[in-house]
């Protein structure tokens, strides 16, 4: 089949750190000083979605690798959806100058921040670290009649509009970038794709369980669970290579459809907090990044470790709000 190749980094994990009320300013024997080798204390990850989606799933693991490897103490997790993860963006942005506060971001809300015309924006924030990248799955329910990604193309290619697909994110976000680049990748007009938004993997998995849309285009991870319960097949993966936890599954590429797309998860923080509590926060990271729990978790999850911190990830987060902008303008979204 002959396809172009695209390949694109999209988005993901944040954590926050988040005073007790909103607006709170964080004091330094609270958050701990970096490098006093005392673990963190008073940490809230806050994820801009709903349970059980991939930030979520991002961010309870980092709160527990941090508790268990004792980086951090009583890290708490709470999730705060709406408009595509821009609810969770005004917050940060609301909270300038509170350091304990840092958000689960990525693809999605970079995306977001443009076809929801947020009026808060990720060049407002302060970028912490970029944690993973994974890569993409299509996906369908067990009875699906779509028994490999060329039956699933050529019924798509065959009636476009009348095949829905379904994604965790919002118009601009990963789940939704993927299937419109793999539209285009096999020959189909993106605006004739029928595209049904979720707010998450949490509520897009029922909506793949019950039938309500013909596939969806997500992270994998967030079926593992159920791919190995039989209750969903991945017809493919969106990475240059196979994946270890997917045996047999083949990749887009290996399909003859030549598209790699890889989603990333990173942290940001309020603007304006202190290079102090900057520190105390990219230190955490880091020590997290190291552990041996972590690795354990990148193992177990599929994850690409893809860590970097301070002014690469500002440098990363500048040119992939540009690539998405011009993405999203191409299609007509921004």
């Amino acid at each position: 089949m002959a396809t172009r190749r695209t390949a694109l980094v999209a988005g993901l994990a944040v954590a926050v750190l988040a005073a007790g009320g909103c607006g709170a300013t964080a004091k330094k024997d609270d958050a701990g000083a970096a490098g006093d080798g005392k673990p963190a204390t008073g940490l809230r990850i806050m994820v801009p979605n709903t349970p059980g989606g991939g930030y979520d799933t991002t961010a309870r693991t980092a709160a527990k690798v941090m508790e268990d490897a004792k980086i951090a103490t009583g890290v708490q997790v709470f999730n705060l959806p709406g408009a595509g993860g821009t609810v969770g963006l005004q917050r940060v942005v609301n909270e300038k100058g509170n350091g304990k506060l840092a958000m689960q971001m990525g693809l999605g809300v970079v995306g977001a921040s443009y076809t929801s015309k947020s009026a808060a924006t990720l060049t407002q924030t302060t970028p912490l670290a970029k944690l993973i990248e994974e890569a993409g799955a299509i996906v369908v329910p067990k009875n699906s009649p779509y028994k490999s990604i060329a039956d699933l193309v050529a019924a798509w290619k065959a009636n476009p509009k009348s095949v829905t697909v379904g994604g965790g994110s919002s118009p601009g976000g990963p789940d939704h970038l993927l299937p419109m680049q793999l539209a285009k990748a096999v020959g189909i007009d993106p605006k004739q794709v029928n595209f049904v938004s979720y707010d998450g993997g949490g509520e897009l998995l029922p909506a793949v369980l019950g039938g309500k849309v013909a596939f969806a285009a997500s992270g994998f991870g967030e079926f593992l669970d159920q791919v190995e319960a039989g209750q969903i097949r991945v017809l493919a993966v969106t990475s240059e290579q196979p994946i270890g936890a997917l045996k047999d599954v083949p990749t887009l590429k290996g399909s003859g459809i030549d598209l790699v797309f890889t989603n990333w998860r990173g942290i940001v923080a309020p603007p304006g907090i202190s290079d102090a509590d900057r520190k105390v926060w990219v230190d955490a990271l880091t020590k997290m990044h190291d552990s041996d729990e972590w690795k354990a978790e990148l193992t177990k999850r599929g994850w690409t470790d893809a860590f970097v911190t301070g002014d690469q990830f500002a440098t990363f987060l500048t040119d992939q709000d540009k690539s998405v902008a011009d993405l999203l303008k191409q299609l007509g979204l921004a």
